[in-house]
């Protein structure tokens, strides 16, 4: 069956698990893990798996522009800004596991199929993925005047890169609930938290919303954690929905796959896992014009 090349910037923890994800797709081929670092656990495990490795960051793209169409960056948000403009310029689909927010948002439970065409676009926040889902699924059925989410996730699971971009965290899963999610306007706070042993992630999302209508909120809320449950099957209900006058909130556990991370980093296992559906769609798109062309 054909393939779309892909190639991974970023060899730390986040490329890595995404690599497992991607090396089980039907639609992708990983044909390259570009890092910094020659003796990362990414890279190594990468060539393991044969496929070619970088050390030299972008730079790898550059001078071997036929690696791969779409281009998945796992480094920074401020490294993204950089990387952008490189792959615009190289003319390869980016899609963006920083909070960079360049290019529109996505969420593959929500608007998955909209920004096919884009060559760049963003996959919000480990806790926007989480929660926007959620925010979609009430704002669909009784129009959201205001969410705002908690996301607390385990101090283990977050390391150098989490941490430095907490507030771009804060400030691009607001967004993210409003211009994907649909609320008209939203607030997002993280929590790290150092339990031992080590929480699953929990978020709780809270909305206020105009047309309140139970029945129809518990019916859309359900649809949509089978959806997300799709492709992140750790992703439940902590509790059933609670219902105060014109206010909802859900309580959301995401456990993750265990491909890389521990169970217990749901939070970076769905951003893996979206990162992987929003990425064949693109694939699915491409290899459906490759074929008409060849009509």
């Amino acid at each position: 069956m054909a393939k779309i090349k892909a190639a991974i910037i970023g060899s730390g923890n986040i490329g890595t698990d995404l690599m497992y994800k991607l090396v089980r797709s039907g639609l992708i081929e990983l044909s390259a893990m570009i890092g910094i670092d020659p003796e990362s656990d990414g890279l190594k495990r990468a060539a393991e798996r044969g496929c070619q490795v970088f050390s030299n960051g972008i730079q790898a793209l550059i001078e071997n522009p036929d690696l791969a169409e779409i281009v998945f960056d796992a480094t920074s948000a401020k490294a993204h800004i950089r990387n952008a403009k490189v792959l615009k310029d190289l003319g390869k689909i980016a899609i963006d596991l920083t909070p960079a927010a360049v290019g529109p948002f996505v969420s593959p439970a929500v608007d998955a199929h909209a920004h096919i065409g884009e060559l760049n676009v963003n996959l919000i926040t480990c806790g926007g993925q989480a929660t926007i889902p959620i925010v979609h699924a009430i704002n669909r059925v009784a129009d959201v005047a205001y969410a705002e989410i908690v996301a607390t996730i385990s101090s283990r699971s977050a390391g150098p890169g989490t941490r430095a971009n907490i507030d771009e965290f804060t400030i691009t899963t607001k967004r993210g609930m409003e211009e994907a999610g649909g609320a008209d306007e939203g607030k997002a706070i993280i929590i790290l938290n150092p339990a031992e042993p080590p929480i699953l992630m929990r978020d709780t999302i809270y909305c206020e919303v105009r047309n309140m209508d139970q029945e129809a909120i518990l019916r859309s809320i359900g649809e949509m954690v089978e959806t997300v449950k799709e492709y992140v099957p750790g992703y439940r209900l902590k509790q059933k929905p609670l219902f105060d006058e014109n206010r909802v909130t859900v309580f959301i556990e995401v456990e993750g796959a265990g491909d890389y991370f521990p169970i217990y980093a749901g939070n970076l296992d769905i951003m893996t896992a979206s990162a992987t559906r929003v990425a064949e769609e693109f694939a699915r798109s491409l290899l459906d014009q490759k074929a008409k062309s060849v009509r």
